[in-house]
């Protein structure tokens, strides 16, 4: 008998230790990419000579014209993607404005090119002409670079000012979130914001945005109070609940269909640090994880005063990954509160008596830090220079939905396991959305306030790899596993319309998804802001309003 016992104390001590060495080969594996250019990609040979319409951008802005033939100045450009597809998208040139004034200029050359474009082929004809690139973090192809075109970089537009009294800030939409977080820090302050350090204040904002905070404030849309916008014609635009109001709600979630965004003005709140972490699991954990998932996010409709939903938490964020190099399965919990703890070093109450507190774990990184050092975090799970895909689709908060969408989570990795796809890291990720979050700030037009309060979860796949090879197969996969769990919700009523645009894959109509009535809204201040569609057929990159068909 205590031979027994002690033979079940050694095989369950070497099971932890071999975990643990799994584990954390999973995260030096999530985390310690190597970020480079593959050998293949030649960013400044085989390109046409500089055409007159990008020589006239360079008359009129001779220092802020970069071309291939520049090429320490053009390959630093085109690495700052964050996927490797887009640094493979290479343009004519890139313009990086000093100033507002300089990307007016730019505007306006762009607008007289194209409306000769347009008169040569015809109306509505006339094909893409420019990108513009904020953070530059969408894996879409072309989302922010055009082939052989002009991209607008805004890198330079990356001011963050807070004001004296602490109640807003002005940022610039070039900039990304770590470089307003590291502001706002020492000043105790926080904005609606990005989760991810790396990610761009642009298009996180323009694709309606979720936030740590939003449980508590809203959208990161909801929480602009005015944006300043080059439009069409060259002009600058002041626009706000005041002055341009339909503008001003098109732009909370609207994306880049009306003008180039330079700086937003946000509602900032007094914050000084977070609890927040991750907390690693092996996929035998897979079930509770699920259960525990939807418990918590259901608090949100519980009668029972005990478990009450607190708006300090955010989450969970259940991510599932399978790491093709290591035929390994494992879960990533991420939990937040952003009230700070009376005992920095104990569980905030709501975390500790959910089910979370209670799961067995490899290890855990929750603590008490700064946001910048949790969206540091956030953005060490899946680093720069690889390969990239997402694609997202939107549930009810259902056990068996909740259920069959990892079913088509594990479905493709058991049709992945037999080709390969050179360090594949394939993720499911899970998060809540309350209605009664977008009830919070200013109103907006993503569809989402005609909901009843039942809970929603965003789902979506994020999916990296090495090799320019593998990239349909991956592209098809993921697809499959989201139209598959888009019949499963369909046939059970347990679907929603809605498709965060930020996780959109190119093949993806986000605006059909917040409605006819909000479409049909947003097409219309388009037409009056932009009527010769410069940013509709001009601006190649990005979700078009005039994409697919007017059902919705």
């Amino acid at each position: 008998m205590a031979f027994q016992l002690f033979s079940g104390l050694v095989v369950t001590a070497l099971l932890i230790i071999i975990s643990t060495f799994i584990a954390r080969r999973l995260r030096i594996s999530q985390h310690l990419w190597p970020v480079k250019l593959p050998k293949h990609v030649d960013l400044t040979t085989g390109l046409p000579e500089p055409t007159a319409f990008s020589k006239s951008l360079e008359t009129a802005l001779p220092d802020s014209v970069i071309y291939p033939h520049n090429a320490a100045a053009f390959k630093q450009s085109m690495n700052s993607y964050w996927a490797q597809q887009e640094c493979e998208v290479v343009p004519a040139c890139v313009v990086r404005p000093r100033d507002i004034q300089q990307l007016c200029t730019a505007v306006a050359i762009l607008k007289r090119e194209y409306d000769e474009r347009e008169k040569e082929a015809g109306k509505g004809k006339a094909k893409g002409l420019f990108a513009v690139r904020s953070g530059g973090h969408s894996p879409v192809p072309g989302a922010a670079s055009i082939k052989g075109g002009v991209v607008i970089d805004l890198s330079l537009f990356c001011a963050v000012a807070p004001s004296e009294d602490g109640s807003s800030v002005v940022i610039g939409a070039g900039a990304k979130w770590m470089d307003v977080s590291k502001v706002l820090d020492e000043k105790g302050l926080v904005v609606v914001g990005g989760r991810n350090s790396s990610v761009g204040v642009g298009g996180l904002t323009l694709g309606g945005g979720l936030s740590f905070f939003s449980s508590r404030y809203g959208l990161v849309c909801s929480n602009v109070i005015s944006y300043e916008v080059v439009l069409a014609s060259g002009s600058i635009a002041t626009v706000s609940a005041a002055t341009n109001p339909d503008l001003w709600r098109a732009l909370k979630g609207g994306s880049n269909n009306f003008g180039i965004v330079t700086r937003f003005t946000a509602r900032s709140f007094p914050s000084t640090k977070i609890w927040s972490g991750f907390l690693y699991m092996p996929a035998s954990q897979t079930a509770k994880v699920l259960a525990a998932f939807h418990g918590f996010v259901n608090r949100a409709i519980s009668d029972d005063p005990d478990i009450a939903y607190d708006s300090n938490a955010a989450g969970p964020i259940a991510c599932f990954s399978y790491i093709h190099k290591l035929g390994l399965q494992a879960i990533a919990v991420n939990l937040v509160y952003t009230k700070l703890p009376e005992n920095e070093k104990k569980w905030p109450t709501c975390w500790k008596n959910s089910a979370f507190g209670s799961l067995w774990r490899l290890w855990s990184t929750c603590k008490a830090r700064t946001l910048t050092s949790a969206t540091d975090e956030m953005n060490a799970l899946n680093p720069p220079g690889r390969r990239q895909v997402f694609a997202t689709t939107t549930i009810k908060n259902d056990p068996a939905t909740l259920a069959a969408t990892h079913a088509a989570y594990s479905d493709a990795i058991a049709s992945m396991r037999h080709v390969n796809i050179k360090d594949l890291v394939w993720t499911l990720v899970l998060q809540p959305l309350l209605p009664e979050w977008v009830r919070k700030g200013d109103a907006n037009p993503l569809g989402l306030l005609d909901s009843n309060s039942e809970p929603l979860v965003v789902v979506s796949f994020t999916v990296n790899w090495a090799e320019q090879r593998n990239d349909e197969f991956v592209k098809a996969t993921t697809r499959r596993a989201v139209e598959q769990i888009d019949v499963f919700a369909t046939a059970n009523q347990t679907g929603h319309r809605y498709r965060y645009l930020n996780y959109c894959a190119e093949w993806q109509r986000p605006f059909r998804g917040y409605g006819l009535g909000n479409w049909q809204f947003l097409k219309s201040v388009s037409r009056k802001y932009d009527p010769e569609g410069l940013f509709q057929r001009g601006c190649a990159g990005g979700f078009k309003l005039d994409a697919g068909d007017d059902e919705a």
